[in-house]
């Protein structure tokens, strides 16, 4: 009889230490890291309220866009290959993004006196191109070697608060940008 018992204490025991097991097994073998987030997910900082120059004219400010998501890129006007590939992948990813598209608007800070071709505006229209030259703001994109490389997210309330790697991969993008839009319900109609 109490040897039969102690197998059922034991039993009871490995039960209830197998979720601890299999979760450190899980933790040190597969580390989560590797299924979360395609971005760097940035200390948020607030951007500048100081108005800048659309190229179109008039003026732009960050604080007219809350209420909306950024996708944003910082380059020079000349827009070589590099620059012209994250047009593209901006534009893309917002279509991706389906019915919470008009939550995500693209803007495009110029950071020197370049102007961007005329064909490359008319293609990549609905990108808010921003003079940003000699501004503050530039200060802000801070990256490990070169602030261009990257595609950086502006939240609904005007903070930097993530930054893609150089050459990211487009469908994580999009999923890391899903998992940001569908909890938020700011910016939804």
């Amino acid at each position: 009889m109490k040897h039969k018992q102690k197998l059922i204490v034991l039993g009871v025991g490995l039960v209830s230490a197998f979720p601890i097991v299999a979760a450190l097994f899980f933790y040190y073998f597969s580390p989560p890291e590797a299924r979360m987030n395609h971005g760097d997910l940035l200390q948020p900082a607030p951007l500048p309220a100081q108005p800048f120059a659309l190229l179109t004219g008039g003026e732009f400010r960050f604080e007219q866009m809350k209420g909306k998501w950024l996708l944003l890129q910082v380059d020079s006007g000349n827009c070589e290959a590099r620059c012209r590939g994250k047009l593209y992948a901006m534009r893309q990813i917002r279509l991706a993004q389906g019915k919470d598209m008009v939550r995500l608007e693209r803007v495009w800070l110029v950071s020197d006196e370049s102007r961007p071709p005329p064909e490359l505006l008319t293609e990549y229209e609905g990108t808010l191109v921003v003079r940003a030259t000699g501004s503050e703001v530039l200060a802000a994109f801070a990256a490990p070697a070169d602030r261009t490389a990257h595609l950086y997210v502006v939240d609904p309330r005007g903070n930097l608060m993530m930054r893609f790697p150089e050459n990211p991969d487009p469908t994580r993008m999009i999923k890391d940008l899903q998992r940001l839009l569908r909890p938020s319900r700011i910016g939804a109609g």
